[in-house]
């Protein structure tokens, strides 16, 4: 999953958001050097990756995509996914995305010093620019992909990740919201563990 679902699956517990949105850049074991709620949320994080990563529905959605984007198919998916969230975001939460987002943004900024380098330089690009709430269009995730391809050395094909998903828009649609109910409980299940 991509940033708007990690940060919704977090909850309503700040720590446990921050912790979500931060964990890819927290490697091994130095989660344990955050607060209790933040190392919560990071391990939150790994769970929704590894439980999304083995899941048939996601799988589908990614055989799809290998032959054009190979490696990259999963961060495709993860982007589509959000895509999706954001576009029935009315189904899953009673709170306008505008609101929400900008919520998500005064906690990050109030929280800022606790956040990785990486997430610091960031934070001002993600304001200005919503992401959040560009995953709602097909124009916003474009934009999105396209600076992926120019962010990532390597050869990709993800500028045109957006054909793609206009191709197997339904298809796509139909799958998010099957697994998303099932990645929701399971997120709420580990919440109560962690």
């Amino acid at each position: 999953m991509n940033y708007l679902a990690h940060i919704y699956l977090s909850g309503t517990q700040e720590g446990v958001i921050i912790g979500n949105f931060i964990a890819d850049g927290i490697k091994g074991k130095k989660y344990q050097k955050y607060p209790d709620d933040i190392q919560k949320g990071i391990l939150l994080h790994r769970a929704i990756d590894s439980f999304t990563d083995s899941h048939p529905i996601v799988k589908k959605s990614t055989a799809r995509l290998h032959q054009k984007h190979g490696h990259y198919s999963g961060v495709v998916v993860d982007v589509y996914y959000d895509h999706f969230l954001a576009k029935n975001w009315n189904a899953y939460s009673n709170k306008p995305l505008t609101i929400y987002a900008c919520e998500f943004y005064k906690l990050l900024q109030k929280n800022y010093l606790v956040l990785p380098k990486r997430i610091q330089k960031m934070l001002p690009i993600m304001v200005s620019e919503n992401w959040l709430l560009s995953y709602q269009s097909l124009q916003g995730i474009s934009i999105i992909f396209n600076k992926m391809y120019k962010r990532i050395p390597r050869e990709n094909n993800l500028n045109f990740a957006i054909l793609d998903l206009e191709k197997h828009y339904t298809a796509f649609e139909t799958e998010f919201t099957l697994f998303f109910k099932e990645l929701k409980l399971f997120s709420q299940q580990k919440l109560k563990t962690l």
